[in-house]
């Protein structure tokens, strides 16, 4: 039966799940056909707010952005790289393969989303290639499918979106809600707890679907190994690689790969830190976060010229979150001008109380992120929507914040838009990965669930 449903699911995402930039300009349409339906708004006076509201959010847009960039960066470079590649050396059999690398990007994603994203598709591939050295049959769609579903714990780590949006002074809800510090969201027993459940039993329950039959078993490909077995180790030859020489031809080559500005550079930011989190008393906040990857990315790079490979090589991951963020921000200026979301609000309070409101938050925003493939983005339409209801049921609002963290991060196990950077490194279809990750999908909703009416 599990080798059979994964199938299924997989084709109808395809048939069904458009490009995200089409979702997010379909829902555009829909919410202007909504507000002029359910409110006494003009078709004037709706495009207007669409418009006022598109480039609304455009700090927030390059944080998110920075988040993902800077993420890819650190995995790019040859020391997280080669520690990646040194934990692929681990496995000792298909199961344990399985886990290690469903356990590893759980808790890379606790860290840095947008890195764990990376490392999923490199450990992945190099678990892969390495098992099929070694003769160990490994099914290489449910590697990939394993090690993306450890990704789903991200949005209860330190660099998730919204809790860490909720603690940044300046952003859009700081009028309605004020500040809701990271000591009530993220670093909460619940919160750790709901992380410790995932990582200590999803893994197991990935390994658990390794095909009973041997002819089921795909290997990695022949054309993504690396052909005959290295006479170095993999690591190895990425630091090599990384470390030839390379005779400067002008003064400003001799800068661009100097180890001295960056060693500098880091330094300060070191200290940064040091003030900002000792004497200045400061907390987590995005910005810190981007902070923070940015400096350790170009310590592990080594010179600026290798860190600006690494930093070039997201921009195609980048670019779509870029285009759809504005679409985002027009839709959240449109229900807040037009009285659209007063109305949502006010159905919201009525069908809810201040103890199931937070069940209510999981369950829509994990149906909403499947058209809404981005945290952030969604925190943005859904946000101003919650929080107002929590305010007039007097539901916990750092509760409800994160149960909206927590629906956000659970469908991006189906979500195409999220899954693309991992698919892309491990070069597989979202059709031979997607069953796999549904059924991690199923497995983390009871917890989740639960986690919420427990909390």
């Amino acid at each position: 039966m599990l080798d059979r449903m994964p199938a299924g699911i997989v084709r109808f995402f395809e048939r069904w799940m458009p490009d995200a930039l089409v979702v997010a300009i379909t829902l555009t349409l829909l919410t202007v056909a909504l507000v002029l339906a359910l409110t006494d708004t003009a078709p004037r006076a709706a495009i207007d707010a669409w418009g006022d509201g598109f480039w609304s959010l455009l700090t927030f847009t390059n944080q998110m952005a920075l988040s993902l960039l800077l993420g890819y960066a650190l995995a790019s470079t040859a020391p997280v790289r080669g520690g990646l590649l040194k934990a692929a050396n681990l496995v000792r059999s298909p199961r344990s393969a399985y886990v290690m690398v469903c356990l590893l990007t759980g808790v890379i994603a606790v860290f840095s989303w947008a890195t764990a994203l990376v490392a999923a598709g490199v450990v992945s591939r190099a678990v892969g290639e390495g098992c099929r050295r070694r003769g160990i049959r490994v099914h290489y769609p449910l590697l990939i499918g394993s090690a993306f579903s450890g990704f789903v714990v991200w949005h209860q780590g330190v660099s998730g979106a919204i809790p860490l949006t909720l603690a940044t002074p300046g952003h859009f809800l700081e009028s309605q809600i004020g500040l809701i510090p990271t000591s009530a969201t993220l670093f909460t027993v619940w919160n750790g707890l709901t992380v410790a459940a995932i990582l200590l039993t999803l893994p197991w329950v990935m390994a658990l679907l390794h095909p009973k039959r041997p002819e089921n078993v795909q290997e990695i490909p022949d054309h993504l190994c690396a052909g005959p077995k290295p006479t170095r180790s993999a690591s190895a030859q990425i630091a090599l690689a990384d470390a030839a020489p390379v005779t400067p031809a002008s003064p400003a080559l001799r800068l661009e790969q100097s180890r001295l500005l960056v060693l500098a550079t880091v330094a300060g930011g070191a200290l940064f830190l040091l003030t900002h989190y000792g004497t200045r008393g400061g907390g987590l906040t995005l910005n810190i976060m981007n902070f923070t990857l940015l400096m350790a990315g170009l310590l592990c790079a080594g010179t600026l010229q290798r860190y600006l490979k690494a930093v070039a090589g997201g921009g195609d991951i980048v670019v779509p979150f870029l285009l759809q963020y504005p679409f985002y921000a027009g839709i959240a200026g449109l229900i807040a001008s037009s009285g659209l979301g007063n109305l949502l609000v006010a159905q919201a309070s009525a069908m809810a109380s201040a103890d199931s409101l937070p069940l209510m938050a999981f369950l829509s925003a994990g149906l909403l992120n499947v058209f809404i493939p981005s945290g952030g983005a969604q925190w943005a339409v859904q946000g101003p929507i919650m929080m107002s209801a929590a305010q007039q049921l007097g539901a916990d609002l750092p509760a409800t914040a994160m149960a909206v963290a927590l629906g956000d991060q659970w469908t991006n196990l189906i979500q195409p838009l999220i899954l693309l950077p991992v698919l892309t490194l491990a070069q597989v279809p979202a059709r031979a990965v997607m069953g796999y990750t549904f059924i991690a999908l199923l497995w983390t909703g009871v917890i989740f669930v639960t986690s919420v009416m427990c909390r």
